[in-house]
């Protein structure tokens, strides 16, 4: 019988999923790198011994193809994003339904539909949240209140499924310096530049070894919730 324990990992292409897969896949885990763009995910798992499954979630039919997977002890739910930095006043519809569906309810229809294997497994479920989640901030109002929807449902699942033994933990990362901001501003490389530029940003391997060593403690041990911030941002 194969006790090799399976992970999943959303938006498992590029950035903090990428890393984690790897993390994950040098722990000795089989990952399932999931992630719209299938090409990468496709090398990703060939380089790390893994699986590749295309996921858009906010395609109720894509996450309906996870359920196919026979077994499940790890859920990142990773993929998620902002879109723009307009204030509340210039709200774009578009772009907060943009962030609530994928921060909020993919990460809800990915988590639901994956449910009767983590039960099974009495598996882990790990959110990636943002410091958005706990502090807002001006033109963040759209990403705020996805990222503060997630933290909600995280500790409200962690207290639904305590009697299932199945820990539920939301790792919420500062600054970390990916492609994050040059998606936030749709490509544009100079303002997504000076998000970084003369600060001291996180690295996508900085958040991933979070989870791995989430995920490397015994069952009996559930961590709620985790801030990591660059120290040039840790006075917030």
């Amino acid at each position: 019988m194969n006790e090799t324990k399976v992970a999943v990992v959303t938006g498992g292409s590029a950035g903090i999923g990428e890393a984690t897969c790897r993390a994950l896949a040098s722990d000795g885990w089989e990952v399932v790198v999931a992630a719209r763009r299938v090409d990468r995910c496709e090398a990703l798992a060939d380089e790390i011994g893994g699986r590749a499954i295309h996921l858009d979630v906010t395609d109720p039919e894509s996450v309906a193809k996870l359920n196919e997977l026979e077994r499940v002890d790890l859920l990142v739910n990773n993929a998620g994003g902002a879109k723009g930095t307009d204030y509340l006043r210039d709200a774009d519809d578009a772009d907060w339904e943009w962030m609530l569906e994928t921060n909020v309810m993919g990460t809800m229809r990915v988590t639901r539909a994956l449910y009767p294997q983590l039960k099974a497994s009495e598996g882990l479920v790990i959110n990636i949240g943002s410091v958005a989640g706990t502090d807002a901030y001006k033109g963040g109002s759209g990403y705020n209140a996805a990222k503060y929807g997630l933290r909600g449902m995280t500790r409200a699942m962690r207290r639904e499924e305590a009697e299932n033994n199945i820990r539920v933990c939301e790792i919420d990362p500062g600054r970390v310096q990916t492609d994050f901001a040059l998606n936030r501003f749709s490509g544009d490389e100079e303002r997504a530049r000076k998000v970084y530029e003369g600060n001291v940003n996180l690295t996508a391997e900085d958040i991933a070894e979070a989870v791995r060593w989430v995920a490397s403690l015994p069952k009996r041990v559930n961590i709620d919730t985790m801030s990591i911030m660059p120290v040039d941002q840790a006075d917030r």
